[in-house]
């Protein structure tokens, strides 16, 4: 068993799932009582994640272990900058991966290029103490509990999903945005593996799946205006 108090491989794997999926309980609860709109904020195709919070969350622990941050200020400094920085990455990197952007703040006042705001970051701070002094104890210890050998099939089987969702939710996202932005449909020939590409590119990748599971998939027009994908589909 290793030390509670060592960040290993399988703690930040932990700290990745486990943040992603309070993430999105986190976001879809904000989204409620902010704007009384009950949506999927998944990062996903299949699974309760959404990855930012998983990211950065792990990564975040990760960094504030390596400064040996421990006071409410220190950590609060520490959370408000690498936090803000890992989101700022994230999203272009990925912008770059689906090929569209999935939040954007400009509507917010002291936001930076959209990617990052103010009170956001502020709340990176807050999280940072909140993780540091309350939840990275609490998975550390369940995580030590695991049995090294059950642990790492478990991780395994968890961390070859997580792969193969990514790449579905990839195609998923850039056969939807080829359909409804640029009106591209893939055309099958007779083989095998283009007909099933077909069928599930225009059975399960459909516009009404695609928009319930990211509705806030954006895409800059002409005019470099931004613009929901959802908005466009065509009755």
């Amino acid at each position: 068993m290793e030390k509670s108090n060592k960040v290993t491989i399988h703690h930040l794997f932990w700290y990745f799932l486990i943040f992603s999926v309070l993430g999105l309980i986190i976001e879809t609860a904000y989204c409620f009582i902010g704007n009384g709109v009950l949506e999927s904020r998944k990062g996903f195709i299949w699974g309760p994640f959404c990855a930012i919070y998983g990211v950065c969350g792990a990564g975040l622990i990760y960094i504030l272990d390596k400064l040996k941050c421990k006071g409410y200020i220190k950590l609060f400094i520490a959370g408000f900058i690498f936090g803000s920085i890992g989101e700022y990455v994230l999203s272009y990197c990925l912008e770059a991966i689906y090929g569209t952007r999935f939040w954007n703040y400009e509507y917010l006042q002291y936001n930076l290029n959209g990617r990052i705001s103010l009170i956001f970051s502020i709340y990176w701070g807050v999280l940072a103490i909140i993780l540091v002094k309350w939840v990275r104890p609490i998975i550390d210890k369940l995580v030590n509990k695991i049995k090294p050998h059950t642990r790492n099939i478990i991780e395994l089987g968890i961390f070859i999903f997580l792969v193969i969702d990514g790449l579905v939710t990839i195609w998923g996202i850039q056969t939807y945005q080829n359909r409804v932005v640029y009106n591209k449909v893939y055309e099958p020939n007779e083989n095998i593996f283009s007909q099933i590409r077909s069928k599930i590119e225009n059975n399960y990748f459909t516009n009404e799946r695609m928009s319930n599971i990211f509705p806030n998939l954006r895409i800059k027009n002409e005019n470099g205006d931004e613009v929901w994908i959802k908005t466009m589909i065509k009755d």
